[in-house]
Order: structure tokens, then sequence, then C-alpha cells
């Protein structure tokens, strides 16, 4: 059976999701994050770095979102959810699985971690903190997140999804980012065509399914 090493709040969510689209029976191992938001070391016993998402399948452990989806669309995917080989769908999709955490949460991770450092910071240094990460989300993050942001609604606005006309797993993969840029981000000011991808996906009946096998879920909700 397969079994999806599932983080509460976390990027294997997608994969709980690509499951459901495909149709796939797997079974869940649940971990749930330490007050620090870390994963528990428990993980580690399934994959060296103990972070999510991770699966285990034919004696396979698998980690890695885009390797992860990779296999899954490879193993059972029967050509579904990815574009045919030797077309320009599915070189837009190639780049939008790989862009997806290579480029695109570089800066949401920043943004976050740049948030968090004044609030966990000693009293007495916290004024500095403040001033020191303002100035970084001001001058580099934020900056950087409205240009990818942007590029996002520019792309959306030459198709529907991603990689296309057609849903594929390169649009599971780009959920998160995008989530994440709503919760944390500003999305919702100015990119009308990255909002309503948001609401396409959140209607798909196999993210609900997700969302009940998975539990909470609260990036971007």
């Amino acid at each position: 059976m397969l079994t999806v090493h599932h983080l509460n709040n976390s990027r294997s969510q997608r994969v709980l999701w690509l499951l459901e689209e495909l149709g796939v029976p797997y079974e869940i191992v649940r971990y749930q994050r330490q007050p620090d938001m870390r994963a528990p070391k428990e993980l580690r016993a399934i994959h060296p770095l103990g972070k999510s998402p991770v699966i285990t399948d034919n004696c396979n452990t698998i980690a890695e979102s885009g390797a992860i989806i990779e296999y899954l669309i490879a193993t059972y995917g029967n050509g579904r959810l990815i574009p045919p080989p030797n077309t320009p769908e599915r070189l837009r999709y190639t780049y939008w699985l790989h862009y997806a955490e290579g480029s695109a949460m570089q800066p949401l991770l920043l943004k976050l971690l740049f948030t968090l450092m004044p609030k966990r910071a000693p009293a007495l240094l916290r004024p500095l903190v403040r001033k020191v990460c303002n100035q970084a989300l001001t001058a580099l993050v934020n900056p950087q997140l409205k240009q990818h942001m942007d590029y996002w609604e520019g792309e959306l606005g030459k198709s529907e999804w991603f990689a296309g006309s057609e849903f594929t797993a390169a649009d599971i993969q780009m959920s998160f980012p995008l989530e994440a840029a709503q919760a944390r981000g500003g999305l919702e000011q100015g990119h009308p065509k990255a909002m309503a991808f948001l609401e396409r996906i959140h209607a798909r009946p196999a993210y609900a399914r997700a969302l009940e096998k998975g539990g909470p879920y609260q990036v971007g909700r």
C-alpha cells in the first residue's frame, strides 16, 4: 500500500490532492508540527532529513514534492494530468513543476522568516530586530515576491492553467506558492487571475476530499 507521511499544514497536502485526483488508494501516517513549527523527529526514521512530504511505495522512499509528483504520475497516471510529450504544454508543465519549489518558494520563505524573527527575539532586542527585518522586507523580499506574483498573473492571462488549457499536476504543484502568497504576500491585491486560479482549484472535488483526509490546513485559508 502506498503510504503518505503527512505533516499537518505542509506541502504534503498536495500529495494527498494528487492521489485523490488519480484515484489511487493510499494510507496516511500523520505527524504534527512541534511548537516551533518544525517537523517531529519521528519523520527522520522515514527519511534522514526528517521533512515532509515523503511517501513510501513498493520499497521506495521518495521525498521532495516535485520528485513525488513525477513518480506518481509515471507510476499511476496512465497519461493523466500531464501533457503529451514533445509539446509546448509539456515543456511548460516541466518548468512549473520545478519552478514552484526552485524559485517561487524562496521569497515566500524569507517573508515568513523576517516576519517571525521580531516576534521570537528577546524583548530588549526586539526593536532592533524588527527594524532590520523590516528593512530586509522592504528592500529585498517584498519586491521579489511582487515580481513573482506579477509573473503568475501574466502567465495565467495566457491560459486557464499553468501548463495550458488543461488542468495538470503542475497546477497542483503551484497551488502551495499561490496559497502561501494569498496568506502572507498580498496576492489578492491586483492579481485577479491568480485569485481565480485559487478559486478553481479549491472548488475541485478531489481537493475537498484531500482536505477531509489530511485534516486542518491553514496555508492560504
